[in-house]
């Protein structure tokens, strides 16, 4: 038959359709949609009572829609005994004729459709086919003639008259007619009942939502805020099916409304799943059924955005096989962790199966299984009710369980630090016996270590003073080595100046003895004799030796007061004070002190810049400058294959803050491993007795209390160079103290 034929297609149109209704429910129509059966109707006697007169129907197809009221006497009509016939997911456009006798005195009747996802239809009179009653799916709810959230069509019939009536549907949802004629009375006790329940529904969905919400921000706990998306979304899924989302919430909004019904569907369950999986811990207590729930949130996921992206079979699918997987995970896991004695998991168990046996009886009413009355239209809300108000116990449920588990975890603590009590009480006695023994000995190691710190620090301080005792030796070598040259010129010179001062005053001798004898009593004689004197001591030459051995004396006295004060800069006696010091000065008597032992063969060359006095401690610096040379003029002596010794002495201006001071020799140069250790102290590369090993160690201090840096750069066989960087002027609040 024709009738057959159109829902076998139907249910091959069932996998690529659009369609609208919850997901489990779609899957239970899927599976029941095969019980459906036709038989034949007849005229519908109205006697003033609701009627559903889904077994009056004639019914008749036409695949292509493009079928009018005028031309539809070649379509075959077939009467159906169906209460509330079931099309499933088809895409052509339906044709209902139906015949209705008014047996009552009021002429006013209304015929309602009570499936709110059919959102459009056309009613049209035999009698008068131009007379047409419409409601389109792309109009506002305020531009129905009857504001209802179900189609509803006034029929006018006068008593004892009968009309025959043509209703056309076409939707891309599963099309099903549960379809009523009712008195103006009926139809407002009927609206009044559903408005009522939904009421009491939509009141217990928001009171439990903002009870839970008030929870979540008092105890910061996800279970809770997953719950309450899940109850806004669930609540606003069942309220798009009742047709009240669109009656109540988005009234201008028909697009919207095509689409709220997969979209809240969809969002109430991903946070279904979110909260099942923070609710019963499933990381934990089952791990691989929680990797399964995981997947099953990117389904939902994609599923959304495919939707949003206009892709609607892909989130069609996605959507049926996500829900059809969270069902089953849900009773399954739910069930597992209920057998191991997980008391949340019970009231989830509990609830899920009220909800899950509320949609299955809304399922089985739109199959025509279950008759359409008061009870099964709200079988759903009532599962969804059941189902929120459960799991808000358990939430609570939870809670208490988590806090008697806390008190008994805090009376353990208690009797486990209570044992602790006990047992460090015990142990203390030991403890201070212990400690009283160690606290002996730690004075005793506390006595060695003093005595060990004071022989160290008198070590110390023995070794700085042989280091400044070896400068001293150094320093006083030299000064003598200077000091004996013009010293031995002058005494070298003394007896020959007593010679010629003698025969010198040998001539003033004779011309005193005529001055004694008087004027007049003066001979040739006398005068001859005092001439051949003049003339056997040379007066002449006298004079000229004088000269020389008075010149010789001038310059050997001289060059003693010059080597003095080179002594006196390079001791600095003022050497505790901070002063504006010349470095070039500092440079040059330190190179004096040292000069005899550098010797002819060593050439030095100076090339010492114009650079400003700086802030410091001359006598430090001077010891720096030393220091540094001493060992050049050590390395460079002691390197036979030097053929020509050379020391380079350089000062310049860095940057305008800082003067730079470059002593550089050709000696051997040192290895990468020396030059890490020069500054260490007691390190030394010279033979045992020749140096303490302190020398580098005192330069590197120096300039760290002078806030300066030095650089060395060698390399072996190419010699070795300090680089040394002073600030001009020290930095007031970094003044350290040298230990000598």
């Amino acid at each position: 038959m024709r009738w057959k034929k159109a829902r076998k297609a139907n249910l091959k149109l069932f996998m690529i359709r659009r369609f609208r209704p919850p997901v489990v429910q779609n899957i239970l129509l899927f599976l029941l949609l095969g019980f459906t059966h036709v038989s034949y109707g007849a005229e519908i006697p109205f006697t003033g009572k609701d009627v559903m007169i889904g077994k009056y129907l004639e019914i008749a197809e036409d695949p292509s829609g493009s079928r009018t009221i005028h031309n539809l006497n070649t379509l075959k009509f077939t009467k159906s005994t169906e209460d509330a016939p079931n099309f499933g997911f088809s895409s052509s456009a339906w044709w209902i004729k139906f015949t209705v006798k008014n047996e009552i005195s009021d002429k006013n009747l209304y015929l309602e459709l009570g499936y709110p996802l059919i959102h459009s239809g056309e009613l049209f009179t035999e009698n008068d086919s131009a007379s047409v009653q419409r409601i389109a799916a792309d109009d506002s709810f305020y531009q129905r003639a009857t504001k209802h959230q179900n189609l509803v069509f006034r029929l006018t019939i006068d008593k004892g008259n009968s009309r025959t009536y043509y209703f056309r549907v076409r939707e891309e949802t599963q099309i099903v007619l549960p379809l009523f004629i009712r008195t103006q009375g009926g139809f407002f006790d009927s609206m009044l009942t559903s408005e009522i329940l939904t009421g009491i529904y939509a009141g217990i969905l928001f009171v439990m939502m903002l009870y839970n919400l008030f929870l979540y921000f008092s105890i910061r706990e996800d279970s809770y805020l997953y719950y309450v998306l899940y109850i806004l979304f669930i609540g606003l899924a069942q309220l798009t099916l009742t047709g009240y989302g669109f009656k109540m919430i988005w009234p201008r909004q028909p697009e919207f409304n095509s689409l709220a019904p997969t979209l809240f569907s969809a969002l109430s369950g991903l946070f279904a799943v979110l909260f099942f999986r923070n609710f019963l811990n499933t990381r934990e207590k089952t791990p691989v059924f929680d990797k399964g729930l995981s997947v099953i949130v990117v389904a939902y996921v994609l599923s959304l955005a495919f939707k949003v992206a206009g892709v609607e079979f892909i989130s069609y699918m996605l959507t049926n096989l996500a829900g059809v997987c969270s069902v089953i995970l849900a009773l399954v896991v739910s069930a597992i962790l209920s057998y191991q004695n997980y008391r949340p998991a019970k009231f989830f168990l509990i609830a899920w199966a009220i909800f899950f046996l509320g949609l299955s009886l809304f399922v089985l009413r739109n199959l025509n299984i279950l008759p359409f009355n008061t009870f099964t239209n709200y079988t759903m809300q009532a599962g969804t009710a059941i189902e929120v108000i459960l799991l808000s116990f358990a939430l609570a449920d939870k809670i208490n369980v988590l806090k008697r588990e806390k008190e008994l975890s805090q009376e353990q603590a208690l009797l486990i630090s209570l044992e602790n009590e006990r047992i460090i009480t015990e142990q203390n006695v030991v403890l201070e016996r212990n400690v009283e023994e160690r606290t002996r000995e730690l004075r005793q190691a506390n006595t060695e270590l003093i005595y060990t710190l004071t022989k160290l620090k008198d070590t110390q301080t023995q070794l700085i003073e042989s280091e400044k005792m070896a400068s001293l030796g150094q320093l006083t070598a030299g000064i003598a080595h200077e000091i004996n040259n013009p010293i031995n010129f002058v005494s070298s010179n003394i007896r020959p100046l007593r010679r010629d001062i003698d025969d010198l005053l040998q001539i003033l001798d004779s011309y005193g003895e005529l001055h004694e004898a008087g004027a007049t009593n003066i001979t040739e004689d006398q005068l001859r004799e005092i001439n051949d004197l003049k003339n056997d001591l040379d007066l002449d030459y006298i004079k000229t030796e004088l000269n020389v051995l008075l010149k010789g004396m001038e310059d050997g006295a001289h060059r003693t007061v010059e080597i003095v004060k080179g002594l006196k800069m390079f001791a600095r006696v003022d050497d505790t004070d901070l002063n504006m010091v010349d470095v070039n000065e500092g440079i040059e008597s330190t190179l004096v002190i040292l000069n005899y032992q550098m010797g002819p063969a060593l050439k030095l060359v100076k090339d010492l810049g114009s650079i400003p006095n700086i802030e410091g401690y001359g006598g430090k610096l001077n010891q720096v400058f030393m220091n540094i040379l001493t060992n050049s003029i050590h390395v460079i002596q002691n390197d036979s294959t030097n053929t020509e010794p050379t020391i380079w002495v350089k000062t310049w201006m860095s940057d305008a803050d800082h003067v730079s001071i470059s002593m550089k020799d050709n000696g051997t140069g040192m290895t990468p491993e020396v030059k890490a250790k020069i500054f260490e102290p007691f390190f030394t590369t010279k033979q045992v007795g020749e140096g303490t090993g302190l020398g580098l160690s005192i330069v590197f201090k120096i300039i760290e209390v002078h806030q300066g840096n030095i650089v060395v750069n060698t390399a072996v066989g190419q010699g070795t160079e300090f680089i040394i960087t002073l600030p001009i002027i020290k930095k007031k609040n970094t003044i350290l103290a040298i230990n000598e």
